[in-house]
């Protein structure tokens, strides 16, 4: 009898019609609606199909099991399709257990109230998806190089993991081969489906870094979790998510905190993408002040983003600066707002060419942005053993401005986000120096450059810091005018040999 309503149940569940649910969004709450459904025990694979209701709203979807988090694959329209063995993009396979299962509707755009939605949802007792034996557990890849250098990169790119996205991780790393890059970060929104291939890819692609992150998308700015692993919940309002839990979550795991493309406000043609959310002073390592290369959105949102950048700066966060193309398509799209992998290019200092060394590199500041691509001109900037990202701490110091591939062109040292030097770049490498006075008040300065090509600024270094040493109390009596000195002398000079070995 038992064997007999088994097979029944699971007759039942092959053979039943899809669940419709349907209904409208409430008008008031939070962004994020739940919808719930029961799994019964059996099941192999769901379906969830979302046609759209109305075409003047923008609705966008994710999916969550009792226990976890399954996918989000935003404004996506496809059907979100899971089973053990397999999964459409954006989403997680894995065992489907029996219970509440939760559609996530994000309130993206409402142009017509009460949003009305529709969800068929398909409950199959066999899998249609083949298996995907590439799909691995991601873990980080070996160095691809052992070497203490300037290595170039792109901090925002897409795969086809984000639901607006297409390309394969292969056509991403051709292109960004092709562009003489060491490394790229793929920043897809809110989803962590894409570590499922970096192993297998990263081995058909030894020459270039796949580094993890995600594009923490809210629908008031859009965050970078440079180097996060693990999925955060972005639905504010539900579940008691917040915005300050979600920047500690993504810093918790060593993501470097990034704001991506702060000052593009374009309403509903990129929603959420002006950073409208609270600064999160206390996790944040990095602005990105490039989005796109300059001949595209230089004079529209770079400078824009740059001043944003300095002003944190100003208010004391010592945040470096970085850039991302914000690709989509691999370097094929051809909109006027498209820029291809490389515009702009990323140069960060890092000991090694792995994720935890650009990732540290990042976290130390030490990263120039070349703003429209790799061709443009390379500055470093030093103070003895100090480098960009560096807090040099003396009375006094002379910068040295260090210009590659930039003659004919000029050349910017500020202080404190104000111009004081400008000279003509007419040699290759080309050498500026500059004077360096610590404040006597204890506070610090901050230090750049910047290299302008045909009136317009092209390269923008990350700062070094300025700030007069830490008085040391000197004890009276006969260490005052014995072995006191010396030690300190000595000890002072230790602690500046241990900081150049480890900045050789």
């Amino acid at each position: 009898m038992r064997c007999l309503l088994a097979l029944l149940f699971v007759s039942s569940v092959a053979l039943a019609q899809p669940l419709v649910l349907e209904g409208e969004l409430p008008t008031t709450g939070g962004d994020f609606v739940l919808v719930p459904f029961d799994v019964p025990v059996g099941t192999a694979q769901i379906e969830v199909r979302h046609p759209v209701q109305q075409p003047e709203n923008i609705l966008d979807y994710g999916l969550h099991d009792p226990a976890r988090f399954r996918g989000w694959g935003g404004g996506n329209p496809e059907p979100i399709v899971i089973a053990e063995q397999a999964a459409s993009r954006s989403y997680l396979p894995g065992a489907l257990p029996a219970g509440k299962w939760s559609v996530v509707i994000g309130k993206a755009k409402v142009g017509t109230s009460p949003a009305k939605y529709r969800l068929e949802i398909e409950l199959r007792t066999a899998a249609t998806l083949p298996a995907q034996p590439e799909r691995q557990p991601y873990l980080p890849a070996a160095p691809l190089q052992q070497q203490a250098r300037w290595y170039a990169g792109d901090f925002h790119v897409h795969s086809k993991e984000s639901g607006d996205a297409s390309p394969t991780l292969d056509q991403i790393a051709a292109f960004a081969r092709g562009r003489g890059l060491d490394f790229v970060e793929l920043s897809d929104h809110n989803t962590v489906s894409q570590l499922d291939f970096l192993a297998d890819a990263q081995r058909r692609s030894p020459d270039v870094l796949f580094v993890p992150g995600v594009e923490f998308t809210t629908y008031a700015g859009h965050a970078n979790g440079i180097g996060a692993t693990r999925y955060v919940d972005h639905r504010f309002g539900l579940e008691g998510q917040t915005f300050d839990g979600a920047m500690k979550a993504l810093a918790d795991q060593g993501a470097v905190v990034s704001i991506n493309h702060p000052m593009l406000d374009l309403g509903n043609a990129c929603i959420g993408c002006g950073w409208k959310q609270k600064i999160p002073k206390d996790q944040l390592g990095a602005v990105e002040i490039g989005t796109g290369g300059w001949n595209v959105t230089g004079l529209l949102f770079t400078r824009e983003a740059i001043a944003f950048w300095s002003r944190l700066v100003g208010q004391g966060l010592h945040v470096a600066p970085i850039g991302g193309s914000d690709d989509h398509s691999a370097g094929t799209a051809t909109g006027s707002l498209d820029s291809p992998i490389g515009n702009p290019t990323t140069m960060v200092f890092a000991s090694e060419l792995s994720a935890a060394g650009i990732v540290e590199g990042v976290r130390q500041g030490r990263t120039v942005v070349k703003l429209q691509g790799p061709a443009d001109p390379m500055v470093e900037l030093s103070a003895g053993f100090a480098r960009i990202g560096d807090t040099l701490r003396v009375a006094a110091a002379t910068l040295e401005v260090t210009v590659t591939g930039g003659k004919g062109q000029q050349l910017k040292v500020l202080r404190n986000g104000a111009v004081v030097q400008t000279v003509n770049v007419d040699a290759d490498p080309f050498v500026a120096t500059q004077p360096l006075t610590a404040p006597a008040d204890g506070s610090q300065e901050w230090w750049r450059a910047e290299v302008w090509v045909e009136g317009q600024v092209r390269t923008v270094t990350g700062h070094l810091w300025l700030q007069k040493p830490e008085e040391v109390p000197v004890k009276r009596g006969c260490s005052a005018t014995g072995f006191g000195p010396l030690l300190l002398g000595l000890a002072l000079l230790a602690r500046g040999f241990r900081r150049g070995k480890q900045r050789s």
